[in-house]
Formats: structure tokens, C-alpha cells, sequence
């Protein structure tokens, strides 16, 4: 399984699922891999600052060895570094990456992740975080991945955005990958005393659109989690939070 959680829109939570997602499959004796593709870097200061643990390479590493003749190379091991937490891995990600984009899409290696993951053994899970924008890293992304996961954040703004999502994800299972299956939409710091975000979701739902029923509520605790660099499934296993992020995981095994 390879899961990409993807939105174009920034701030509705794709790293924060991606980390606790993949925390929780690790948690459970699954052998998990995040890939980190944006040049922002959350998803490997999320994993790697609690620990001791250094990413010697990581994602630009890799695409950077993907641009040199003669020197390239499908395996991955190589760019993978251990996180402090037991089952779980990250291929971390560098500002670089928003140099080489640039490159990469010229020289047409929007397949190379895709070619590098088939050969990748080992892994039970992999877990992708993609930038929020529409480029090389987030369409390889979902030419890689075998599940795309949607996160809302049921502001306004964001709802428009789902429509040119959804044409997105049609254009590149129709064109590169009919194999991508949506898990549907997750929505992400849902407020339950809000009028607003209660109105949304029902108008979305008429809409025919794929809601998921797990959601996960707004919480301090999650920031608090960021802050520690610890995954909620370790820091607080017990907080609400946590077992939305349980119920979620489990949903989509279903």
C-alpha cells in the first residue's frame, strides 16, 4: 500500500496525517516509510527532531541522483534514514527540492519515484506528503501511490479548491495511473460547535462527493505534538485525538 495525502491548498493538515497515520501503522508491528517531497521539510522535523537521528539523504538526494548520467539508481535504501520510533522510517526531505524541480521537469522524471517505490522491498505501508501546489513532486506523488486521501478543512476557500482537486486526480488516473484508488475526503480540525463547517459537510454530501464518517476534531494537541516532534499515538495515546486518528487509520484498512 502507498498512500499519498494530497490537497493543492495549504494549511488543511497533510503533514499532520501523514506522520499520525503512518505512526499509527508503525505502532501496530506494520514496517511504515514516509517520503517527504515538500521542500518545507514538516514532515521530517515532525519525525526526526525528538531524536538523535540525522537524515544523511533523503528525497533530493535521490531526484538529484536521478539528473546525473550514468549514476542512477532505483534503490532506496540509500536515501532512507530511521526515525526514533520503532517501525518507522523516512526518505526526509531538503530545501533543495524546490531547486530541482525545475530540472526535473524538464528532463521528464515524473515516473522515476513510481520506477524507485515498485522496487522497494520490505515496506507493509509507505506514506507520501506532497507540497501544497500542483507540481513535479505532488503528481509523482499520485502517479506512485496506490490510495489517495483528500483532507478538508471545511473552509470556503478550500471547497472550491475540491473541484480542480478532483479534475486533477481524474486527469492523472486517466493519463499515468488508473490504478490510484480515492479513499475518499477526510475532514481535518472540524470544530463540532461550529454552525459553519456542520453546513459544508451536509452540502458536500449532497453533492455526491466521498466523505469519510472518521473525521478529526481541532485540538490543541495536536500543535502540542508538533512541538514535541512526537507522533500522538506516543504522546497521547489516550487524547481524543489520537483515537480519531485510530478510527481514521482503520477505516481506510477497511
Amino acid at each position: 500500500m502507498r498512500r499519498v495525502v494530497f490537497n493543492q491548498k495549504g494549511g488543511v493538515g497533510k503533514t499532520t496525517i501523514v506522520c499520525n497515520l503512518a505512526a499509527i501503522s508503525a505502532s501496530r508491528g506494520r514496517k511504515t516509510l514516509v517520503v517527504d517531497l515538500d521542500a518545507q521539510c514538516n514532515a521530517s522535523q515532525y519525525l526526526l527532531s525528538s531524536g538523535e537521528a540525522q537524515a544523511e539523504a533523503g528525497t533530493a538526494d535521490y531526484f538529484e541522483e536521478t539528473l546525473k548520467r550514468g549514476r542512477q539508481s532505483d534503490d532506496l535504501s540509500a536515501f532512507i534514514t530511521e526515525t526514533p520510533f520503532e517501525n518507522l522510517h523516512l526518505m526526509a526531505a531538503h530545501p533543495d527540492l524546490e531547486e530541482l524541480r525545475v530540472k526535473l521537469e524538464a528532463k521528464h522524471k515524473i515516473y522515476k519515484l513510481r520506477q524507485a517505490l515498485d522496487k522497494l522491498e520490505g515496506y507493509d505501508a509507505i506514506y507520501i506528503d506532497t507540497p501544497p501546489a500542483l507540481n513535479f513532486y505532488s503528481q509523482s506523488a499520485l502517479i506512485a501511490a496506490t490510495h489517495c486521501l483528500v483532507p478538508f478543512d471545511c473552509d470556503d476557500f478550500a471547497r472550491q479548491a475540491l473541484y480542480n482537486l478532483f479534475d486533477t486526480i481524474d486527469e492523472i488516473q486517466e493519463d499515468h495511473n488508473p490504478a490510484l484508488a480515492v479513499d475518499g475526503i477526510v475532514v481535518n480540525q472540524f470544530q463540532t460547535q461550529a454552525k459553519l463547517p456542520a453546513r459544508v459537510i451536509a452540502e458536500l454530501k449532497a453533492e455526491g462527493h466521498p466523505l469519510l464518517d472518521a473525521a478529526i476534531t481541532s485540538s490543541v494537541k495536536v500543535r502540542e505534538s508538533h512541538e514535541a516532534s512526537v507522533p500522538l499515538v506516543y504522546l497521547a495515546p489516550g487524547h481524543k485525538v489520537s483515537k480519531q486518528y485510530a478510527e481514521l487509520y482503520d477505516a481506510l484498512q477497511g
